[in-house]
């Protein structure tokens, strides 16, 4: 049997917004004020403008990084260990309540659908000081996939 040989393939806007859609482990890449990344797990989705969002509180690190400097890179893992992802850099813009509120609801949707009751989620992101963090995208690397380089795949 062959070895797995590693993948990695360049796509248009398109086909990475597909990509991303129903992959919500990602690891956002911000910059601390002494030019270490600052590497953080979260969850999330993309909106109706293609935009990456994700929820979180305003006294975060990544917060404080992305209000001091707003170039913002994301790596959207796939569910399995071993599943495809991509790199995707943009610039974030961090949104507060009462501003956020609409946004959030937007967020809640991109990742788990509609909710049984919005009321009830608006008024638990204002109870939690939640906070909206949004990335335009403006580059992305290739979806990629881990495995052999082809020279190595041929069985011994």
């Amino acid at each position: 049997m062959g070895r797995q040989i590693a993948t990695t393939d360049r796509v248009q806007r398109d086909d990475l917004l597909a990509f991303l859609r129903p992959r919500h482990h990602h690891v956002l890449i911000t910059t601390r004020r002494d030019g270490r990344p600052q590497v953080s797990p979260v969850s999330g989705g993309i909106d109706d403008q293609g935009r990456i969002v994700i929820a979180t509180y305003p006294q975060r690190a990544k917060v404080a990084n992305l209000r001091r400097d707003p170039a913002a890179t994301v790596l959207a893992l796939s569910d399995d260990w071993d599943g495809a992802w991509v790199q995707v850099d943009g610039t974030a813009e961090v949104i507060d309540l009462p501003d956020a509120l609409e946004p959030l609801v937007d967020y809640f949707r991109a990742i788990s659908g509609e909710h049984p009751d919005w009321n009830e989620y608006r008024q638990a992101m204002v109870d939690q000081g939640k906070c909206l963090v949004r990335i335009t995208i403006e580059d992305w690397g290739p979806i990629a996939t881990g495995g052999f380089p082809p020279e190595l795949a041929e069985d011994d």
